[in-house]
Parts: structure tokens; C-alpha cells; sequence
């Protein structure tokens, strides 16, 4: 009953409260992102969603485009701005989602959605994390976040598909707080991102 109908009516209701609510941090974010990303405050790009169907994911801009001498694009830790560094250090970046939510892309809690190009590289257990609609935060980003390995995050997504609940879907909500509060695991260390999922080698 939870898994099938009343997560998706405590995704709408929550997320329709929150976007309320942090609006006034929406804005001045936007604000910020605006003059610092030359009036481009807003990340898209195509994701795969439940059931590998692909969507728009959202997101505020934390990185600008910056190229090198051959025109390909410079290391995550290059383009990081220092406005983006600290509103992805306060998870700001993510409130945009809030609209894939509501929209029905996206969960509040559910395993993130990765790129579309990781598709062919998951095993069959790894592919269990597409029979849900991906979240905000999940069981991997309140158990290591991006401070783990490829292995062990896919590992704790597929833990999550097996244990859908609402007692476990509060435990990751309240934890979630715990780590945008602390600022914890927001990125792999030595870098400003995790490193790309290159299979199971």
C-alpha cells in the first residue's frame, strides 16, 4: 500500500509544502546564480527515471563552463564556482527538484538518478534501483553520500528497492537533515565530485 499509493501522495504533499517554504531561499539563491552564472542559474539535463524513462532533472547551476585549449570542458574541481561551492555545500541545489517531484519524475526519497550513459554498465541487481521513481536523498546519500564507492552506493539503492517502507523512508528524511546541517560526504575526497561509474571492473 505504501510502496504503490501513499508514497506518491506524501511525495506531492511534502514537496509542494517545501517549495513553499524555501521559496524565499529559491529566490535568493536564484538571485545569486543569476549574476554569477551570467543569467544562468538553472542545470537540466536528461536523467533516466523509473522504469529507465528519461526526464529533466533540475537543478541550481553550481559549475560554470569553462573549457580548455581543445574546447573539452575543464575538471568538476575547475569549474566549481565559489558561490556554487557553498550552495552545494548547503544542498541549495537541490530544491529545483522539488519541482521534478511534484511534476511525478522524482521521489522525495528514492536511489538518485545517475546519468543516462551508466545504463549499460549496471548488473541485473543495479538495475533494480530504475522499478522506482529516483529521489532527492536515499538510503546511499545518508550512508556515505558521495564519500563511498560506486559498488557500495549501487549496493545500498538496490538494499533500499528490497525495503521500501514508511518507517524506513523516515529514518532517511531525518538522517538527510542530519547531513545537509553537517555538511557531510558532499564530495569524494580529493575532489570536488564523485568520480564517473565506469562498470563493474
Amino acid at each position: 500500500m505504501y510502496r504503490f499509493f501513499l508514497k506518491r501522495i506524501l511525495d506531492l504533499i511534502i514537496s509542494i509544502i517545501g517549495f513553499i517554504v524555501f521559496s524565499p531561499l529559491f529566490i535568493i539563491t536564484l538571485i545569486f546564480l543569476l549574476i554569477n552564472n551570467n543569467g544562468n542559474p538553472f542545470f537540466f539535463q536528461k536523467r533516466p527515471g523509473k522504469n529507465e524513462k528519461p526526464f529533466i532533472i533540475i537543478k541550481f547551476k553550481t559549475m560554470n563552463d569553462r573549457v580548455d585549449a581543445s574546447g573539452k570542458l575543464l575538471p568538476d574541481d575547475k569549474r566549481l564556482t565559489r558561490v556554487g561551492r557553498f550552495v552545494r555545500k548547503a544542498s541549495l541545489d537541490e530544491i529545483p527538484q522539488l519541482i521534478n517531484v511534484i511534476k511525478g519524475d522524482m521521489s522525495i526519497i528514492g536511489p538518485r538518478p545517475l546519468l543516462m550513459e551508466y545504463l549499460p554498465l549496471y548488473n541485473a541487481i543495479q538495475k533494480t534501483r530504475h522499478k522506482v521513481r529516483p529521489g532527492i536523498t536515499g538510503w546511499a546519500q545518508v550512508n556515505g553520500r558521495n564519500a563511498i564507492s560506486w559498488n557500495k552506493k549501487l549496493e545500498l539503492d538496490a538494499y533500499y528497492i528490497l525495503n521500501i517502507s514508511f518507517i524506513l523512508d523516515v529514518k532517511i528524511f531525518f538522517k538527510t537533515i542530519k547531513k545537509v546541517i553537517f555538511s557531510e560526504d558532499i564530495s569524494e575526497e580529493g575532489s570536488a565530485t564523485i568520480g564517473r561509474f565506469k562498470g563493474n571492473i
